[in-house]
């Protein structure tokens, strides 16, 4: 269903799985900030399943995630910002680091497809297009 090829698996002790995707605006993304936050990718990789697993496969809500209002959510489609994310390249800060991700959650195919990361002292919020054009090019409506 999803274009992107930078999938990946992760198993848990229950054997659900989820699937990882990213587009390659979020690539850029992650590229731009790791060279100002240099352990981006590893603590990301940490908060995919301390933040994403756990609410959406174990259903516990830490307060890390949250769906985004008006951006086109359906049964089949939601949006979602994830405001912990540990960055140790920030030292002090722990899960309020301010780095924020945007992705779109499929529910019936437990997939995830990460959209946007931006460092919310550059960036007030998420880039709406990029969702519009994700739902689009999807044509999930």
């Amino acid at each position: 269903m999803n274009p992107y090829s930078t999938a990946h698996r992760n198993s848990h002790s229950d054997n659900t799985m989820m699937k990882y995707n990213e587009t390659p605006e979020f690539t850029r993304d992650v590229r731009k900030l790791e060279k100002r936050f240099k352990t981006l990718r590893e603590d990301f990789e940490l908060a995919k399943k301390g933040t994403i697993e756990l609410n959406h496969i174990m259903k516990k809500n830490n307060n890390g995630v949250f769906q985004i209002n008006n951006a086109g959510n359906t049964p089949e489609l939601e949006f979602y910002k994830m405001k912990k994310l540990a960055c140790r390249s920030l030292p002090g800060k722990g899960n309020r680091s301010g780095i924020r991700v945007i992705y779109a959650y499929f529910p019936k195919l437990n997939e995830v497809v990460f959209l946007e990361m931006y460092f919310k002292g550059n960036k007030e919020n998420e880039d709406k297009e990029r969702i519009k054009e994700f739902i689009k090019l999807n044509e999930v409506r």
